[in-house]
């Protein structure tokens, strides 16, 4: 196999992710190549602040694959889309693909467009977030004419005071799982795990065991969907068990 003729992802992320990488390359396998771009660091900045100057400086980010030829790009970030609302989003992502000359995907456009396949309605959300960003998020899928049902916060620790410390970068299978529990989940209602730092894989795996008929979607599961969808079409050979779960709840 030559390895320079497969179709290639371009990856925008934040600096300090060191999910989303590992993730995509896991679910894609050897079928795609991913190539990846990291915003700025923004030392000083505060959440808020640096989420607003990723959807800044985004357009600059993607030029720093120069010439090489992407035939797509999933921008791994989905707390900044967040803030553009469903519109500002959608529009954003067209803006960047037109000037890109491939189809660039923000992880939120790519969950919607995962939504509308499998004709998913309604939502419990899982969040790493600090509880501000959560209620963003929320409202962002509450403006798209999802029906979100319930938020499971998943702070990474909780101190014995109790307060609580949100990095999704620091959050744990186990937690995750641990809140999950401690949770009564809707019936008939899917699972959206936001977020590309945190890791899922496994804690969705074990879901997937525990409750075959729900769906489970995660901010990098639905991007790699699009981008597997978008380079390979529907003859994409051996799939992870994940995405093969995805494609036989597709309406």
């Amino acid at each position: 196999m030559d390895l320079l003729t497969l179709p290639r992802l371009g990856l925008v992320v934040p600096p300090e992710n060191p999910t989303a990488e590992p993730e995509f390359t896991t679910l894609l396998g050897h079928r795609v190549n991913v190539y990846t771009a990291r915003f700025p660091v923004t030392p000083g900045l505060g959440l808020k602040d640096m989420l607003e100057y990723y959807n800044r400086v985004l357009p600059d980010t993607l030029g720093r694959f120069g010439s090489m030829q992407l035939d797509a790009a999933v921008v791994a970030c989905s707390a900044s889309h967040y803030l553009l609302g469903p519109d500002g989003d959608r529009a954003f992502c067209a803006e960047l693909s037109e000037r890109a000359g491939f189809p660039v995907r923000s992880a939120t456009q790519a969950i919607l467009a995962a939504c509308e396949a499998l004709g998913v309605r309604r939502l419990t959300l899982v969040s790493p977030y600090q509880p501000w960003l959560t209620d963003v998020s929320r409202d962002f899928w509450e403006r798209a004419g999802l029906v979100v049902d319930g938020v499971v916060l998943v702070p990474a620790r909780s101190a014995p005071g109790g307060d609580r410390h949100y990095d999704p970068y620091q959050v744990t299978t186990s937690a995750i799982l641990e809140r999950i529990d401690a949770s009564e989940l809707p019936d008939g209602a899917a699972v959206l795990f936001t977020g590309t730092g945190m890791g899922t894989l496994a804690a969705l795996r074990e879901l997937a065991r525990r409750e075959p008929g729900r769906t489970l979607l995660t901010s990098n599961l639905a991007s790699v969907w699009w981008a597997r969808h978008t380079l390979l079409g529907t003859a994409a050979g051996e799939e992870h068990p994940l995405l093969r779960r995805l494609d036989t709840s597709a309406v």
